[in-house]
């Protein structure tokens, strides 16, 4: 039989191995449904394997969305559509186990099961087995991880395809590629791919549907968008009236990098037409960010050090999302590019607010702060160009605002890199694929 080719994504192989035998945690890999979590487990499976740790024999793998398989475990459906039956999977996982050997158990989509922390607790304080988990809402890990697993296990983050990802695997652009280090690059290539990249997808998936638009836009919104909504928020918040929960998301995709507010959110559906009320915005809120379709990027007072309460902002989990509900028509370039660097920094490991800070008697706005343990910050403004020099006065006044001397950067879509004042502008393109 032959093995299927699969995406690489080796930054997330990395995390995985660099927990790997470290038995004593159990390791959640959490993001929106269908970026790639359950072929993440065969690439680290096959890795093990690779690398002489495991054997068929020592692993284990679970896709709980597999109906076949759960009724051969024995579980069932309750009334709310959760699995039930903890202790047959718990039977069935030991029953294949070698006492003798370590073993590497793996749970796709584990959320979907009743007491699912019984189990991961069970497992992880066996000596001999290593536990891998999977999870595409974030509102059944919140209390229940602190609580039930009493803070032993570490969660990795996963998106779908970074723009360096996507770079890499789409197949117009494989003789670019030299190694796993080094790429030819060139300005054609890059913008054609970004231009793809914003108007279709990252989603694993869509590349096997060769640039046909229709196919991915259908694609995004019945399995990706539909799918997600239906069992994250219509069944968690009992949303009866599906229009609303449309309307709400698509104002959202539509203002990703505005501040918002729930009582902004609802006064713009109004003028649209739209009569929502204020706890049903804020719960579908809730559920986006739960499911991880949207993040929010709070506010962020430089001077004085601390988190301001009002008008966070919003950013979509992925661009060709937002553009299979919305169209290409008003795209919004700035607001889009300022979204895809957003995305990448939080892939980098950064923890991202939007900075204000005073210049003189105005408070003006700097895109990101962006921080690291071990006091590491760095700040950031997002532009589609600065040719002009107003234009560039007008992005650099920001980060000329701040006096501490953290690194400053300007990302845009010029061409070329320079440095003003000590903040380095670079092509927004180069730095998302690394090469500055």
């Amino acid at each position: 039989m032959a093995v299927e080719t699969l995406l690489d994504r080796p930054e997330y192989i990395r995390q995985l191995k660099s927990w790997q035998g470290q038995n004593d945690l159990i390791k959640i890999v959490t993001g929106v449904r269908r970026c790639g979590k359950s072929k993440l487990f065969e690439l680290f499976q096959r890795q093990l394997q690779l690398d002489k740790i495991a054997d068929d024999s020592q692993i284990v793998s679970i896709n709980l969305e597999d109906l076949i398989q759960t009724q051969k475990i024995g579980l069932t459906e309750d009334t709310e559509h959760f699995l039930v039956g903890y202790e047959n999977l718990l039977d069935y996982i030991l029953g294949q186990l070698n006492p003798q050997k370590m073993s590497f158990v793996f749970i796709d989509e584990v959320q979907l099961l009743r007491d699912w922390q019984k189990v991961a607790n069970t497992l992880r304080l066996q000596k001999n087995i290593d536990v891998y988990l999977t999870g595409s809402n974030a509102y059944m890990f919140s209390s229940d991880l602190a609580n039930s697993l009493g803070g032993r296990y570490v969660e990795i983050k996963m998106q779908p395809l970074s723009f360096k990802e996507y770079f890499i695997a789409n197949p117009k652009n494989v003789k670019f590629y030299i190694d796993t280090r080094q790429f030819g690059f060139n300005l054609e290539a890059t913008n054609t791919s970004y231009y793809h990249y914003i108007r279709e997808s990252g989603f694993p998936q869509t590349l096997k549907m060769l640039y046909d638009r229709q196919h991915i836009s259908d694609y995004l919104r019945d399995t990706v968008y539909l799918n997600t909504v239906q069992k994250d928020i219509v069944k968690r918040f009992n949303i009866a009236d599906t229009n609303k929960l449309d309307a709400v998301v698509k104002y959202m995709f539509d203002n990703i990098g505005n501040e918002t507010s729930v009582r902004s959110i609802e006064r713009g559906l109004s003028a649209g037409g739209h009569k929502i009320s204020v706890p049903t915005i804020d719960r579908i809120i809730e559920g986006l960010l739960d499911s991880f379709l949207m993040y929010k990027c709070d506010r962020y007072d430089i001077k004085g050090k601390q988190y301001l309460d009002s008008n966070s902002k919003y950013y979509v989990a992925d661009i060709g999302l937002r553009t299979a509900m919305l169209g290409i028509k008003d795209m919004d370039a700035g607001h889009i590019l300022e979204n895809v660097v957003y995305l990448e920094l939080i892939r980098r490991g950064y923890e991202v607010s939007v900075g204000k800070i005073h210049k003189g008697n105005k408070l003006v706005e700097v895109d990101f702060v962006a921080k690291k343990s071990g006091g590491i910050v760095e700040y950031y403004q997002v532009a589609l160009n600065v040719l002009g020099s107003e234009l560039l006065e007008r992005e650099l006044a920001p980060l000329e605002s701040i006096d501490d001397n953290y690194p400053k950067f300007l990302l845009t879509m010029d061409y070329g890199s320079g440095e003003n004042n000590g903040i380095k502008r670079l092509n927004a393109l180069d730095w998302l694929l690394g090469q500055v």
